[in-house]
């Protein structure tokens, strides 16, 4: 009697025990709160190496798996998804992966896509779940022949390529690799290995955005080096895209963001836990660049800072009358 009664208290702990270890599969539907381990959670873990293609975006994902806006941004600041989709978008957000490192921080890869625009995020998480920062990695051009990869290999370096095929049928690859900087909050570009061949003209992401300030337009000095200006987000800010390729590629960089207007001829870009500041200063037809602290964002033999020559704006035709 007595060994039945102590069975029966051993099944119960461990039936005990087991209820305590399952846990309720958490919903990022936006119908429950969610804490920051759950949001890393909902991330199923990968194995090193991993890549992905742009045809991941082919794949259409479940329902149960998207990620609600305000859920995805109560973790991650909207401005990381503003990057590529602009302020105001809420795209279709859905996980793609987890990889953690022991003791340390935490990378997970969420797929973003509103209508034709698409992008995958490496988004880092710090040892107690705390947001770090997040860098859009994949995004494919629309009507475009090329395409693009994105991997991670043992040593958590995250590789960016593009494959170009070219007229003869070869094909041209190009990489840019990029390691998280947890202190300075930002991933920061260790090697760039440009396009054998390289397209005919510099593709300007923000192109398409409006240009009403009398700042914006397209500042250019040489094919490869353009600084763009476009209307920012609110009236006292300038969106900008940067980028030069100077001494036969041997200095390259790039920067995306928004700038402060300081006066009518002085622009600003200063961000909370980026030590890159960039000064802007406009005349009527050019702008100088002065940079401060902005190597992770170009290459380490070379500066942003020169005098860029305002584009001229291509005439408009004009309407023709209609005749009676």
């Amino acid at each position: 009697m007595l060994y039945r009664r102590v069975l029966i208290m051993l099944v119960s702990l461990v039936l005990l025990a087991g209820c305590k270890k399952k846990k309720k599969q958490v919903s990022l539907s936006g119908e429950d709160p969610v804490e920051s381990g759950d949001f890393i959670a909902f991330f199923q873990p990968l194995s090193l190496p991993i890549t992905f293609n742009d045809s991941v975006f082919l794949k259409k994902d479940k329902d149960s798996l998207r990620i609600n806006y305000a859920i995805f941004t109560q973790f991650v600041p909207d401005s990381i998804i503003a990057k590529v989709f602009g302020k105001g978008i809420k795209p279709s957000l859905y996980p793609a992966g987890r990889v953690e490192v022991a003791k340390a921080e935490t990378y997970l890869f969420a797929k973003a896509i509103a209508g034709d625009n698409k992008a995958m995020y490496v988004l880092a998480f710090d040892k107690d779940e705390k947001f770090i920062t997040g860098i859009p990695l994949l995004w494919p051009p629309r009507n475009s022949t090329n395409t693009q990869s994105l991997g991670m290999d043992r040593k958590f370096a995250l590789t960016r390529s593009v494959t170009k095929k070219n007229p003869d049928g070869s094909s041209s690859e190009g990489k840019d690799v990029y390691v998280l900087n947890a202190d300075a909050k930002n991933f920061m570009l260790i090697m760039t290995d440009a396009l054998d061949d390289r397209p005919t003209e510099l593709v300007n992401p923000i192109d398409t955005l409006a240009r009403k300030n009398k700042m914006s337009g397209d500042y250019t000095n040489g094919k490869w080096n353009i600084v763009s200006i476009r209307d920012g987000s609110r009236p006292d800010l300038l969106r900008f895209f940067i980028h030069i390729e100077k001494n036969n590629g041997e200095c390259t960089g790039e920067l995306r963001g928004e700038a402060k207007i300081r006066t009518s001829q002085f622009a600003e870009y200063r961000k909370d836990g980026d030590p890159c500041i960039m000064e802007f200063r406009f005349s009527s037809n050019s702008v100088t660049l002065k940079e401060t602290g902005c190597g992770t964002y170009r290459s380490l033999r070379c500066l942003f800072d020169g005098k860029f020559p305002r584009k001229k704006e291509p005439n408009q035709p004009t309407p023709k009358k209609r005749t009676r």
